[in-house]
């Protein structure tokens, strides 16, 4: 089978699996590797610290796979309105953890790849690739100047997912363009100026960053930018004018779960926690973050009745929550 024949039918398998999104770049694409070295070296990574290892892998796959000759991504659509609970969790995380629901189907994708004689690695956001050049690179967008991928029909809201491949592929006609043009929406939108400048993220202000990946307290300079957010941020990619062609998630597993108010989780054990968020991005977070991240909200839109759940919480032994406790009671008396 040609290179072409080969893409095509991959094309049509992927999207027999529910994949919103198909493209192919060769393996030598072009993947803003000297941009993501100085990022890294800038410090711009914050402590996310598995960023700066291996370099090289990221950003050259045959490092990864010596024979590799093709990448494949695909796009899975997860926009969906946000439900109302009095906060917010980011959207990709208001369901099932896409990690969970996006493997199995590349898994299944590498086996027909098998069947063709190629060697193949799958990742979804967890192994030394560079997700988002490489889509651009496949053809499925441009990166915005909030770094998003922006895909003309899905907007910002697209799961990556990428396969190395021995196989030669044929790959996209053409990238797309930067369609950014004079916008600046995603820029003005950032309740903390994380994006410094077009195209550059500091993770180290952003509230993804901060109630995610974050190990510590949140600064007191950004907590009351948090708002209600307690897990994570969409404001960049809500604003994005490529939005308005985008159309609710097929994908039954990114269905919203029910959440209780926040003040109800100051009670929880780790067991309670654990099995709420069950097989969700939350659950990564543990009790203790969740909670540091609750109380930051509590303090800003909390009332007088959330005093008395945020006082169990002044004595803990973990000083981030008694602290962050302790914040959240002051603010709610000053106001």
């Amino acid at each position: 089978m040609d290179p072409l024949a080969l893409r095509e039918r991959l094309q049509a398998e992927a999207t027999a699996l529910g994949f919103d999104a198909f493209g192919v770049a060769p393996v030598d694409a072009d993947v803003r590797a000297d941009y993501f070295k100085k990022w890294i070296a800038d410090g711009m990574h914050g402590e996310m610290k598995w960023m700066a290892r291996n370099p090289e892998r990221r950003t050259d796959a045959t490092k990864v796979l010596p024979e590799a000759r093709s990448l494949i991504v695909v796009g899975l659509n997860y926009w969906q309105p946000h439900p109302a609970a009095g906060y917010r969790i980011a959207k990709y995380a208001l369901g099932a953890d896409y990690h969970e629901v996006i493997l199995p189907r590349l898994q299944k994708l590498c086996l027909i790849m098998e069947a063709m004689g190629g060697a193949q690695k799958p990742y979804v956001d967890t192994g030394p690739v560079l997700e988002k050049p490489m889509a651009a690179a496949a053809g499925l967008g441009w990166q915005g100047k909030s770094t998003i991928l922006i895909h003309r029909g899905a907007g910002t809201w697209l799961f990556l997912g990428v396969i190395l491949t021995t196989l030669e592929l044929k790959p996209a006609e053409r990238q797309e363009p930067d369609r950014c043009g004079t916008c600046m929406r995603c820029i003005e939108a950032c309740p903390t100026q994380a994006i410094i400048a077009p195209y550059k993220l500091d993770a180290r202000r952003c509230l993804a960053y901060l109630t995610i990946e974050h190990p510590g307290p949140i600064p007191l300079e950004y907590r009351e930018a948090l708002g209600d957010r307690v897990f994570g941020c969409d404001d960049c990619l809500d604003v994005c004018p490529w939005n308005r062609w985008a159309e609710q998630t097929r994908e039954a597993a990114f269905v919203p779960r029910d959440h209780p108010p926040l003040r109800e989780t100051l009670a929880w054990t780790p067991a309670q926690f654990e099995e709420h968020f069950k097989n969700t991005p939350v659950a990564r977070l543990g009790l203790h973050r969740w909670w540091r991240n609750a109380l930051t909200v509590l303090g800003n839109v909390g009332t007088k009745g959330d005093l008395p759940a945020i006082k169990t919480l002044l004595a803990h032994d973990d000083a981030m929550v008694a602290e962050h406790a302790a914040w959240a009671v002051e603010r709610i008396h000053h106001r």
